[in-house]
């Protein structure tokens, strides 16, 4: 629904305003978009990639610790990093000003410093954050790579790095590809970073558009035209698979003769690892604790505790219903495989592909029609209006979240559906028991782990969500989210700490989740027996 409204709008829009956005912005949105993609794709390839070959091919000091911890940056949004980073190496910033004080500067033309507030540093940021896609998907492919495919290639007197290029990374090209363009969209869906950062793209200049120039028409042109990119990517990434196998000549499974590192290699590989760990989590997670005592003994309880109800509300409503709602679909799924009824379900969760700015104009658009629909229909029938039932409030919001993470709640669930066998339907439908009964007492039981996984990954989404959230909110409603945006917007980035701090605490959870499940999820050599 909200996709059709947007191109109807698109349709409709003026011409003149279109022609004075492409002589005007439009060249430095798409020219900011194409670096930002360009840099951020290389940057979580080569780090995501990396990291992951070093913790499971690799045996070094501090490598055990490496392979959870490196999904840690997970947990930060990068708007919430960018504000750390602003803060200690902007002009105005902690390091810049230390320097100025231990030399002796006085002006900015009597030293050089790097910008920080740049295309590239907006990709920098994103990079630190985004990397760990890469990283998750990779590690898992390497930990299912055969040990029999490893020990052909050393037979053919191949070393551990030409083994690398020629065996492990082409059968894991899959899973990079896939977390290279989850990344990608990621960068395209960016808000917060960007506009933190003074970049232009095709993010802000919707948000501009429609809240500057008030012109929903040429906002639902942009948003179309950012959406078209985002199905460009899904597109390459697919097509760059197609027609191609990878699959692990191996039946069993064994441990994987890891390449023992010591000396400057050891320290070498830990300080890789150590690196984007400590400059996407550590640096921050520090920061944002001083800023949060700092900030304590003024701080206004009353609307930190307002921001985390309101957070926890529509993120916890928001998960309850993705969850509910991909159990419906998984378990109609099961029962029956017709065509219609699985392109449906899988329509369903094709918004993770839809930038929350996209959404956003989408679901206002849409649901104030049906709102305006209602109420002229009362005020006909009744003689009163109903006023804004859906827009404009909350419903919005929780709207919004449902549509942009029901594909996170749908994989999970799905995953978790997929290794219950069907002999248990079987059996339960003997015992007397109906689809309903069988669902809620056999396999609900047994796949609670999943539900809990998609609950508490869609709950930290949502919590993260900036772009939906600033544009759908109701008036006098603030997120954690939406509060740590206008602090940074009025340059107040150390009254914003406890607010971040609270969105990286929660997202720790379900990284922690992860991490575990991917480095228990290789076969072990008794269990490939």
């Amino acid at each position: 629904m909200p996709v059709l409204v947007l191109f109807g709008l698109a349709l409709t829009a003026d011409a003149g305003i279109w022609g004075h956005l492409a002589r005007t912005v439009l060249p430095g949105y798409a020219a900011n978009t194409a670096i930002l993609l360009l840099t951020v794709g290389t940057g979580v390839a080569v780090i995501g990639t990396g990291t992951a070959w070093l913790t499971t091919m690799c045996r070094f000091p501090g490598r055990r610790l490496f392979e959870w911890a490196l999904l840690l940056p997970l947990a930060c949004p990068a708007y919430v990093i960018g504000l750390v980073y602003i803060e200690l190496l902007d002009y105005s910033g902690t390091l810049q000003h230390a320097l100025r004080g231990l030399f002796g500067w006085q002006r900015p033309d009597d030293y050089w410093f790097p910008d920080i507030r740049t295309v590239g540093g907006a990709a920098a940021m994103l990079i630190l954050v985004l990397y760990p896609y890469v990283y998750l998907l990779a590690r898992a492919a390497f930990l299912d790579t055969s040990v029999s495919a490893l020990e052909a290639a050393r037979t053919l007197g191949l070393t551990p790095g030409q083994a690398f290029r020629r065996i492990s990374l082409p059968m894991a090209r899959p899973a990079i590809a896939i977390g290279m363009a989850l990344a990608l969209m990621e960068v395209l869906a960016d808000f917060g970073t960007v506009q933190i950062f003074a970049v232009d793209t095709f993010t802000t200049g919707i948000y501009d558009v429609w809240l500057g120039l008030h012109d929903v028409h040429a906002a639902s042109q942009l948003a179309l035209l950012l959406l078209a990119l985002v199905l460009l990517l899904v597109w390459l990434e697919w097509s760059s698979r197609r027609g191609r196998r990878f699959h692990n000549a191996g039946r069993h499974y064994r441990d994987l003769p890891r390449l023992h590192l010591s000396g400057w290699l050891g320290a070498a590989a830990c300080v890789a690892c150590l690196l984007p760990l400590t400059l996407g989590f550590l640096v921050p997670s520090v920061v944002l604790v001083d800023w949060a005592l700092w900030t304590l003994p003024r701080l206004r309880l009353e609307d930190y505790v307002s921001d985390l109800t309101n957070t926890l509300t529509v993120a916890a409503s928001a998960a309850v219903l993705a969850v509910l709602v991909a159990l419906f679909l998984c378990y109609a799924m099961r029962l029956s495989n017709r065509r219609l009824l699985v392109a449906a379900a899988r329509l369903a969760g094709a918004g993770y592909a839809l930038p929350g700015a996209v959404l956003a104009v989408g679901v206002l658009i849409s649901l104030g029609a049906i709102d305006n629909t209602l109420d002229a229909w009362s005020k006909t029938w009744f003689g009163g209006g109903t006023g804004l039932l859906l827009s404009g409030t909350v419903v919005a919001v929780i709207f919004a979240y449902l549509v942009r993470f029901m594909a996170l709640s749908l994989g999970s669930v799905e995953s978790s559906l997929m290794r219950v066998t069907r002999n248990m339907d079987g059996a339960a439908r003997t015992l007397g028991h109906g689809p309903g009964s069988t669902l809620l007492r056999v396999h609900v039981p047994l796949i609670r782990t999943g539900l809990l996984t998609g609950l508490l990954i869609v709950f930290v989404d949502c919590m993260k969500e900036l772009p939906a959230t600033l544009m759908l909110r109701p008036f006098n409603f603030s997120t954690l989210a939406t509060r740590v945006y206008e602090y940074a917007s009025n340059e107040a980035f150390q009254e914003a700490g406890l607010w971040a701090l609270s969105i990286v605490l929660a997202g720790l959870l379900p990284v922690i989740l992860l991490s575990y499940s991917i480095t228990h999820g290789r076969p072990s050599e008794q269990a490939g027996h």
